[in-house]
């Protein structure tokens, strides 16, 4: 049984979500939780990795320039390390919005992963 490894960038993440077959179930994670926290995205199946990195970036940007509230309760309901988000440098928006990104899909990675192994 492989042991979960985690991803070291956005990029590593969803090759590895794609070799292992888990890509969509990771949309449809990212879909569930973020209505969960009634921020309502709606990644299509046809979703390609580089445009969800892309769209994922966007949204959380946005939550954190405009709805900071609703970005909190986002990390709170995907179960995001806080003590991971407070390392992040906040003085760039651009990259901390990215940075946070990876987060996320690193913690909905490991869900996925876990459910599909275990």
């Amino acid at each position: 049984m492989s042991s979960f490894v985690a991803p070291i960038s956005t990029d590593n993440l969803l090759s590895e979500a794609e070799k292992e077959n888990l890509y969509q179930k990771l949309i449809e994670q990212l879909n569930k939780d973020f209505n969960l926290a009634n921020e309502g995205v709606d990644f299509p199946q046809s979703t390609t990795p580089n445009e969800l990195k892309v769209q994922l970036h966007e949204k959380i940007y946005r939550l954190i320039q405009y709805k900071f509230a609703e970005y909190l309760n986002l990390l709170y309901i995907i179960d995001v390390s806080e003590s991971e988000v407070k390392k992040l440098n906040g003085d760039d928006l651009v990259a901390l919005s990215e940075q946070v990104s990876f987060l996320i899909l690193k913690r909905e990675w490991q869900k996925v992963w876990f459910r599909n192994k275990y």
